[in-house]
């Protein structure tokens, strides 16, 4: 009983966190205060404050200012040279990545023809820091993370059920849970033993995968940056997005962090422009606090 209480409480936190990101989303040009946030949530200030920065890991305040990208901005001129260089330095091999948090498998040819025949897919919906989302998983790991649009969880599913016609679908949320619990913590993207990927896709798809998974927290790049560093020419920088937009593992492959070099204004996202803008702003700050602290350290130890 007190293992349900705690989880429930926990759902009910991360929806409370949620809900304020997506209001701090709709109203971060009026600079909220802490108070009038607090009461549109029906929270007291103090509660707020300490809910949200214990489960994002940063303040109102400091998500608020990371809204309006500024941060992002200064870091998409680096963002092409940041993964070349990664690329080059072989980060985007099978194993472990850029920053050592996951580990991506691809499914094989034969897996692909077969549309997942033989495979059992357990699949349920968990709660996050961006809103609820389902998660499903293989024998080998995570093939699927997709955040419900307003079609809810029957709408993901059959997304799920459409990528893999031959598999068999379990719901499961027992199972998923134990996986959905480490995915979303205060430390989006953090070096550690993270989830093992089970992606199923086209080589080409895979290969534009792989290179968005060398691109850092913090450090947004373009279609046109991902086609010169996977050897394409710019002129597959459409058939890039349309890789990026069937990206079928959100956040873990990061293909929030693809821009358009027109700018933010021409961003687009599956899971809705919000939630893209969201993400981008909550990496931005962390990658700021991180580095605050980093130089905290370092002065202190001097």
């Amino acid at each position: 009983m007190t293992r349900m209480r705690t989880a429930a409480g926990r759902a009910t936190d991360l929806a409370r966190v949620a809900a304020a990101i997506d209001h701090l989303g709709d109203h971060w040009e009026d600079h909220p205060p802490l108070a009038a946030t607090a009461a549109a949530l029906g929270m007291s200030p103090h509660h707020f404050q300490r809910l949200f920065t214990r489960h994002a890991g940063l303040s109102p305040k400091q998500f608020v200012r990371a809204l309006a990208l500024e941060v992002a901005k200064d870091q998409l001129d680096q963002g092409a040279s940041v993964l070349e260089a990664a690329l080059d330095a072989g980060l985007s091999g099978p194993g472990r990545l850029h920053d050592l948090f996951v580990a991506f498998e691809a499914l094989t040819p034969g897996d692909h023809k077969r549309r997942g025949a033989g495979l059992v897919l357990r699949h349920g919906v968990h709660d996050g820091l961006f809103g609820r989302y389902l998660v499903a998983i293989s024998d080998r790991g995570i093939v699927a993370l997709s955040f419900l649009n307003a079609d809810g969880e029957a709408g993901a599913v059959e997304a799920l059920a459409r990528r893999f016609p031959a598999a068999t679908l379990v719901r499961d949320a027992d199972a998923t849970g134990r996986v959905a619990g480490a995915l979303f913590t205060v430390r989006l993207g953090a070096p550690g033993a993270g989830p093992r990927l089970h992606a199923l896709g086209t080589n080409f798809q895979i290969q534009v995968w792989r290179a968005l998974l060398a691109i850092p927290p913090g450090a947004p790049t373009t279609y046109g940056a991902i086609a010169r560093a996977i050897g394409r020419g710019t002129e597959a920088a459409r058939a890039i997005g349309t890789a990026v937009g069937d990206n079928p593992i959100a956040v873990l492959i990061p293909c929030h962090r693809v821009l358009h070099a027109a700018g933010y204004g021409a961003m687009g996202y599956r899971w809705g422009v919000a939630r893209k803008k969201a993400l981008l702003a909550y990496e931005a700050a962390r990658a700021v606090t991180d580095a605050d602290r980093r130089d905290g350290r370092a002065a202190r130890s001097r």
